[in-house]
């Protein structure tokens, strides 16, 4: 069965003054706005439409992937590289810093951690027993989602066990946006995935099997799902006792630059 490709977003309108210019107060009871407030609707109007025509800007030039054979085989390959790579290095962090890098997402490479507040999630009892704690040994829980250049690449759910991270790991993981696996480096950690799974494939079941290709005659456009694989992984730190329990939705953005050629 094909994947269900959620619809396209639609561009924001742009405006100039000029779709303004036969606006009047005169139609109406009360006299016009005085000098300051005018000119202050007028500021305020100005940038609104100039954040809208910014972000129209951006949606017309954020590279589109035609909707082909090939690119959903491009896609596909592209996908389960990214998982084999991360599925084969000690720190998902800087593996994709190391992503965004080759591929040119961003002219700074560098993954910022932005921290999601208001949610929690407690330890499960079988996330303890992975993690070796007692049930009454604090377990504190992040949420952030890592992004490269203003693209989100991995949304990442994180319980990690306090007492076996020095103060100055904690003071950054409690007060700074800094990925955990930056902030806890001195440890040498390593990963161990005991879960991964493919949330999307471009291409259908058994594509291998069939007679015939499609044709790649479309001016379509393949849209690509928010999630693309997820992964489950405790993380060890160089005393071999877990630290960390964390599950990684990886997310469209690694597929963020223009495609391969046809």
């Amino acid at each position: 069965m094909n994947p269900a490709i959620p619809p396209s977003l639609t561009p924001l309108p742009t405006h100039s003054s000029a779709d303004f210019a036969d606006f009047t107060y005169s139609d109406y009871s009360y006299s016009p706005l005085p000098t300051r407030p005018r000119r202050l609707f007028t500021v305020l109007s100005a940038a609104l439409l100039g954040a809208a025509t910014a972000l129209s800007a951006h949606a017309q030039a954020a590279p589109q992937w035609p909707d082909t054979y090939l690119s959903r085989l491009q896609a596909q390959a592209l996908i389960q590289t990214a998982n084999a790579e991360i599925l084969g290095s000690s720190s998902a962090t800087l593996t994709l810093e190391k992503w965004c890098r080759d591929h040119r997402l961003a002219a700074d490479p560098t993954l910022i951690a932005t921290l999601v507040h208001g949610v929690d999630k407690p330890p499960t009892s079988e996330q303890r027993l992975r993690l070796q704690v007692g049930p009454n040994e604090p377990i504190r829980y992040r949420r952030v989602q890592l992004s490269c250049g203003g693209l989100v690449l991995s949304e990442a759910d994180n319980w990690y066990v306090p007492a076996r991270l020095s103060a100055e790991m904690n003071r950054l993981l409690d007060t700074t946006d800094t990925p955990f696996g930056k902030a806890v480096l001195d440890l040498k950690p390593f990963r161990r995935t005991y879960a991964a799974t493919l949330l999307w494939s471009p291409l259908p079941p058994q594509w291998e099997m069939q007679k015939e290709r499609p044709s790649a005659a479309t001016t379509a456009t393949l849209i690509l799902p928010a999630a693309l694989f997820e992964h489950r992984a405790l993380v060890f730190g160089q005393d071999l006792r877990p630290i960390s329990e964390v599950i990684e939705t990886y997310q469209k953005g690694l597929l963020a630059f223009p495609p391969p050629p046809q």
